[in-house]
């Protein structure tokens, strides 16, 4: 069914590889996943070893899928090195851009957490928990409208301070791992090179042409990041920022062949 060229073959028994590893060693391997930058656990090598990890088997799935669907006939175009290349310069450039909105929006959220903890107000933590814990806003609910009741309840204040703090420290060491941001840059490239290809997907009923699907892709993945739903841990921006490389990338090697005529 997926004629394999090389390249593509070793990087699928690479993921499934390390994979595997993850299946048997958990946590011990999380060393390779990448953390915000702001965490103690964040290492520069992770921004190439975190996007041979993977969250699980749909997810594995799901980004070899893509690999073994798109990148043959990618390879076959450039050869081997050059497709590498792409990956990983996509992989990498995806990381530090995702890396860069964690960063700000984790600097926004000690800010807000320095602001209650100077104004312990009802609505500084409303405001918090509006902005970064849209899913536990019911939650607090009671506590917001209790401290608005005893705004001077320390014992009170020092709870809800202990958990938006949790929290922070939460979203700090959690890693990202995942090929989605290299596999957006190959999904780029494809729709860029190949844009008339007809595409059958699994949840798509009827043929698309690939310019179309990644255009369309690229938009839920934009609306996703903006608009996050509760409980969304999908790296939206992760993703437009392997489709960004891509495109970079794209264009610089396009404009070296030009020059060559």
């Amino acid at each position: 069914m997926f004629n394999l060229t090389p390249t593509v073959r070793t990087l699928l028994f690479i993921n499934l590889g390390v994979f595997i590893l993850q299946t048997q060693l958990g946590s011990k391997l999380n060393f390779l996943a990448l953390f915000p930058v702001e965490s103690v656990l964040f290492k520069p090598w992770q921004f190439v070893t975190y996007m041979f990890m993977h969250g699980g088997l749909g997810h594995i799935f799901s980004n070899m899928f893509g690999l073994i669907s798109f990148g043959p006939l990618l390879e076959q175009r450039w050869g081997g090195n050059r497709f590498l290349t792409f990956w990983l310069v996509c992989g990498i450039g995806a990381g530090v851009l995702y890396s860069g909105v964690r960063y700000y929006e984790l600097n926004d959220m000690r800010q807000g957490i320095e602001l209650f903890k100077a104004e312990p107000t009802d609505v500084h933590l409303q405001d918090f928990v509006q902005k970064n814990m849209k899913e536990y806003e019911d939650a607090f609910a009671p506590v917001v409208r209790q401290l608005h009741a005893t705004p001077n309840d320390q014992q009170l204040v020092q709870s809800a301070t202990t958990s938006i703090e949790s929290w922070y420290a939460r979203g700090v060491n959690s890693p990202m791992l995942g090929a989605s941001g290299a596999l957006f840059g190959i999904l780029f490239a494809f729709a860029y090179l190949f844009p008339n290809t007809e595409l059958m997907l699994l949840f798509f009923p009827f043929p698309i042409k690939a310019k179309y699907f990644v255009f369309l892709y690229g938009l839920y993945e934009l609306y996703s990041g903006v608009y996050r739903t509760p409980g969304d841990n999908v790296a939206h921006f992760a993703h437009l920022g392997g489709l960004l490389i891509g495109f970079i990338l794209l264009m610089i090697w396009q404009r070296g062949r030009n020059r060559m005529y």
